[in-house]
């Protein structure tokens, strides 16, 4: 199926019921929400769609919602939030990989244990390793962590990654997340449990709370999932059976053209190809 580009959401959303947004990178740019973004998912609500925001945030939706109000973004653009550090705080309580977590992130990012009553443990002592980020990403790299991740990997201690995410990008920033730590720890033999986009476990998470809003489950049909992340977002909806909306000027866009509102439809079509997915719609910036 060739992938159409299209100028607004507008255009497609009579086909939908609802949509399944992604946060950074789409809503907004890790500082402030993008007014076209916010206007596009406020319109679509007004005629009576759904909106999620999904995220691969390593926080709670609480926490989610919290930095949005921080930022100014307006309540009536979306309906409810899906992250992966909530799918993932909850796993944290489950008893299935024990209750000692090892602590790999920022220390904004804490709280993922002491919200449920955990503390961090040693890596000595502990049954599995939270890794939620680099502890510093304006400063670090992945290369920096080698030596710890050999050491995860001998002790054989199972990595639960709260973000999959591998970069993101915080205004003109590009930093690297916590995907990319999990990654390198999976190619040195390591396991690795992921929370969030691409995997299936998220998106059937919004099956049931769309279900829970709306009454009724939402056909696969209707429902259409919006991202720019290209090894996250997009293969994660198609895999997930939905229509995706993939928005190329957000992590992508240096290799469509000069021009992130608007991709050239050739370069588009060549990296798709190159990368073997095929979203349903393609558009510059949502709006």
């Amino acid at each position: 199926m060739e992938t159409e580009i299209v100028t607004s959401l507008e255009e497609v959303s009579a086909r939908y019921d609802a949509v399944l947004c992604d946060v950074w990178g789409c809503y907004h740019d890790g500082l402030t929400p993008y007014p076209a973004a916010v206007a596009a998912l406020s319109g679509f609500r007004a005629r009576g769609g759904t909106v999620i925001l999904l995220t691969n945030a390593p926080r709670p939706p609480a926490m989610v919602a919290a930095m949005l109000d921080r930022m100014g973004a307006p309540k009536d653009s979306y309906d409810t939030i899906v992250s992966s550090g909530g799918a993932c705080q909850a796993a944290l309580t489950s008893g299935t990989y024990g209750d000692r977590f090892h602590y790999v992130g920022p220390d904004r990012d804490l709280n993922m244990l002491t919200d449920v009553g955990l503390e961090p443990a040693p890596l000595d002592a502990s049954t599995a390793i939270l890794l939620t980020g680099l502890r510093d990403d304006q400063t670090e790299t992945p290369e920096d962590y080698a030596p710890e991740i050999a050491e995860w990997v001998a002790r054989g201690l199972p990595v639960l990654c709260a973000n999959p995410d591998i970069i993101v990008d915080r205004g003109t920033e590009r930093l690297w997340c916590a995907g990319a730590l999990a990654r390198d720890h999976d190619a040195a033999g390591g396991t690795v449990v992921y929370f969030g986009k691409p995997h299936a476990p998220i998106y059937d998470r919004c099956h049931t709370v769309l279900a829970e809003m709306t009454g009724a489950p939402v056909p696969h049909a209707r429902i259409l999932a919006i991202g720019d992340g290209i090894v996250t977002d997009v293969p994660g909806g198609i895999r997930a059976g939905l229509d995706v909306l993939y928005v190329t000027g957000g992590l992508g866009a240096d290799a469509f053209g000069p021009d992130p509102e608007n991709p050239e439809p050739a370069l588009l079509a060549a990296s798709l190809e190159e990368q073997g997915l095929a979203p349903r719609y393609a558009i510059g910036r949502l709006r």
